[in-house]
């Protein structure tokens, strides 16, 4: 089994820096590997079409270059999504939507292994990441239990919760989900406001306080500073389609500028 670079670094209180991809191209995931600046990718699943052969496909990519990748996985069916991702090779699963304590738990079960003292659902599947006889050895078990398990804190039911979230056992990492959160309070297109302002700086202050690590996403490094002055050493930048929707537009619009002068 391949080391989890994310685990190892979490273990260690070092920082990560992670970047989204909705393509299913591995190559996309292979440029990223030759900056050898990014220490996982996120698939954001949860945003576009793909199918299982792509899951194996950018966990292969994902190897190559040492990375470890993430998924991003919708509220239904996320146990199959997840369970299938862990079988392709990602080492991180980010579950969307959690309502309430229970989904949380649901979430860490589903990417824990069905062992007595685990208590997870992962049994025993001849998946890639367990070829040439790991699967159900020891060494099988210990890669589910470093699955890294992120949660989305983007619903009141787990905003108004939030220590107990944090408390649950098998809780990695979370990430704050501004737009989703103000959509489910009423405040659909808000994420801007005060009162959500203030939510978020809950939310990671509050992590940060019980000890598990928060995730922001931001673009540029100059956005991260309110971040890194709270303590906040977890990021994910960029998402290839927006990159590229920047480029077309920016670019583009010189070029009619130009040709229409």
């Amino acid at each position: 089994m391949r080391p989890n670079k994310l685990r190892e670094l979490l273990n260690a209180g070092k920082p990560t820096l992670g970047t989204h991809i909705h393509t299913t191209w591995p190559s996309a995931i292979e440029a990223i590997g030759h900056t050898g600046l990014y220490d996982y990718v996120e698939f954001v699943a949860e945003y576009g079409p793909f199918d299982l052969h792509d899951l194996d496909n950018l966990g292969r990519a994902a190897d190559l270059y040492g990375m470890s990748s993430m998924i991003k996985v919708d509220q239904e069916p996320r146990g199959f999504i997840a369970q299938r991702a862990i079988g392709s090779g990602f080492q991180s699963v980010l579950f969307a939507d959690c309502h309430s304590v229970e989904d949380v738990k649901e979430c860490v079960r589903i990417s824990r292994p069905d062992t007595p003292e685990d208590g997870g659902s992962y049994g025993v599947a001849t998946r890639r990441f367990a070829y040439m006889g790991y699967g159900g050895s020891q060494k099988y078990v210990e890669a589910i239990r470093d699955v890294v398990v992120v949660i989305m804190i983007e619903k009141a039911g787990t905003v108004d919760n939030l220590e107990e979230v944090l408390s649950i056992d098998g809780v990695d990492m979370i990430q704050w989900g501004g737009s989703d959160y103000s959509m489910n309070i009423g405040k659909a297109g808000e994420r801007g406001s005060p009162e959500i302002q203030a939510a978020e700086q809950k939310v990671f202050e509050t992590a940060l306080k019980m000890g598990v690590p928060p995730r922001a996403e931001v673009n540029t490094v100059d956005t991260a500073k309110s971040y890194l002055d709270m303590g906040v050493r977890h990021f994910c930048i960029g998402t290839d389609i927006s990159i590229l929707f920047d480029w077309w537009k920016t670019h583009g619009d010189d070029f009619r500028k130009a040709l229409d002068g």
